[in-house]
């Protein structure tokens, strides 16, 4: 179980009010007003559907997407080349790494920053991830 909302920060309702956290017990949380009422939501409910619609994003790309992270390295030898594409087909279990770490907030404030949202409804279901310059996704 995470520790903490991975997307912390991030979460806004519909009608663009951003989602406080809380934890209940063990459980961290997106916080809701829904018309003065507080939603508590899961957070891993939330956090695991955006992180699906990535993985979802990234597949058929393994090839490119390890080849430029390669060079961002600047270690483009075929062995890390392959190393990283394992990993990127792999990427569902590297997600259960994160949830239990999380996200640093250094890295939260860029995403913010970039434009990275995600858009729940009061039930916290996810209504959309809006991605730098990639416009909206359902």
């Amino acid at each position: 179980m995470p520790r903490q909302p991975l997307f912390a920060g991030l979460v806004v309702d519909e009608s663009g009010r951003a989602a406080e956290t809380a934890v209940i017990g063990d459980e961290p949380c997106y916080v809701v007003d829904d018309y003065g009422f507080r939603r508590h939501i899961p957070s891993e409910q939330v956090d695991r559907v955006v992180l699906s619609q990535m993985a979802e994003m990234m597949k058929g790309s393994e090839d490119f997407l390890s080849e430029q992270t390669a060079k961002m390295l600047g270690q483009e030898d075929v062995f890390t080349k392959a190393a990283i594409e394992q990993q990127l087909k792999n990427i569902d279990k590297q997600f259960d790494q994160l949830m239990q770490a999380g996200i640093p907030e250094d890295m939260r404030a860029y995403l913010g920053m970039m434009g990275f949202r995600i858009v729940i409804n009061v039930h916290g279901e996810v209504v959309r991830v809006e991605q730098p310059g990639g416009g909206e996704e359902e």
